[in-house]
């Protein structure tokens, strides 16, 4: 008697062993299953483990993965069932174990900004502004090469403005990146053309990068100018009045814009459109034009009126900025940041700058 209920309180034990495990088991499938969906893929030749799961045992051994589209390098749950799974698991739970939202990294995303390649009216020196101009081959070349120095950075929303150009440009530096994922333009116009446009395959959807165009960060309107040559006009208006229409702030060429106008539609667009997506964590690029670029550049550097007026970009250089808890901060430019021009301090902002810091330690000391 004594030795069946020895037995009985056994088999009990082990069933409830066993109870215990295929909860933690299945417990903790689900947690790996839910990391694997909401993470990427690792990169080539990447080490893992890959866990198995049996009645009883849980078996771990090394294998290799081979690369997959992404850039978030964690886990990769290679097929999921209630009963047993295989995942590929990078060893870096250190990182996803705490608990303590105070303990928890802050999320960063990635800016990129570029100006258009060359066009065909910035080959001929004309003042394009709203005229829809589309790249010279130089421009292409610019394009290819500025998606060749982001091809290893993350791409989860692509900006463009309503002008060719600008357009040209992203799909063009779009097809160098590695995951090779489709840029696709979205359609909201009307109601007719969302729904003409739409992606019914979630599988290709996950393998399309959505392209948002908006006329906010279309290049400033330049008015009567558009289409003069510049130096002509320069000989016919004045130099100096010239770069003043060019350069500063807030002067308005004949029925344009200035740039104050120009910063109030393309920086507000940024702030309501734009910089929300980077605070949801997703990374962003912005293919747009020398003044509206300007406008954003002076929103994120907090440049001065005076400060803009030494402000030139480069066609077709990428500049790159981290966002977050809620600051940006520069980068430069991906592969490349010591071409004249690439980014805004130019010698002369430079010095400018200086200049106004050594006038603020005077002041101090005396």
């Amino acid at each position: 008697m004594g030795c069946i209920l020895v037995e009985s309180c056994s088999l009990i034990a082990k069933t409830r062993d066993n109870c215990i495990f295929n909860m933690v088991a299945a417990a903790y499938h689900q947690a790996i299953h839910f990391i694997s969906c909401s993470c990427l893929a690792v990169n080539e030749g990447s080490r893992n483990l890959l866990v198995t799961s049996s009645s009883g045992s849980v078996k771990m051994k090394s294998v290799f993965r081979k690369e997959r589209c992404s850039l978030r390098q964690s886990v990769n749950c290679t097929e999921y069932s209630s009963n047993s799974s295989l995942c590929a698991i990078k060893p870096i739970f250190s990182s996803l174990s705490s608990t303590n939202d105070s303990q928890r990294t802050v999320p960063e995303s990635y800016l990129i900004l570029i100006r258009h390649g060359e066009s065909m009216w910035n080959e001929k020196n004309l003042f394009t502004g709203c005229v829809d101009v589309p790249l010279t081959n130089k421009g292409v070349e610019e394009a290819i090469e500025a998606g060749r120095r982001i091809r290893h950075l993350t791409i989860d929303v692509v900006y463009i403005s309503a002008l060719i150009r600008s357009q040209m440009t992203a799909m063009l530096a779009l097809t160098e990146h590695h995951c090779k994922k489709v840029p696709i333009i979205i359609h909201n116009e009307t109601e007719q053309a969302r729904v003409w446009s739409q992606i019914y395959s979630e599988g290709t959807e996950m393998q399309s990068v959505p392209v948002i165009k908006a006329w906010q960060l279309n290049e400033r309107m330049y008015g009567e100018l558009q289409g003069f040559n510049k130096l002509e006009t320069a000989e016919r208006c004045g130099k100096e009045q010239v770069y003043k229409w060019r350069r500063s702030y807030d002067a308005r060429p004949p029925n344009g814009e200035s740039l104050e106008m120009c910063l109030r539609r393309a920086v507000t667009y940024f702030k309501e459109q734009i910089e929300p997506q980077l605070s949801s964590g997703k990374h962003v690029m912005v293919v747009a034009h020398a003044n509206s670029l300007r406008s954003i550049l002076m929103y994120l550097d907090k440049l001065t009126a005076r400060e803009v007026i030494h402000l030139e970009l480069s066609t077709g250089v990428p500049m790159l900025y981290i966002y977050k808890e809620n600051h940006f901060i520069r980068k430069g430019s991906p592969l490349g940041s010591t071409e004249t021009g690439v980014y805004a301090y130019t010698e002369s902002l430079a010095l400018y700058k200086q200049n106004l810091l050594d006038e603020v330690i005077d002041e101090v000391s005396l």
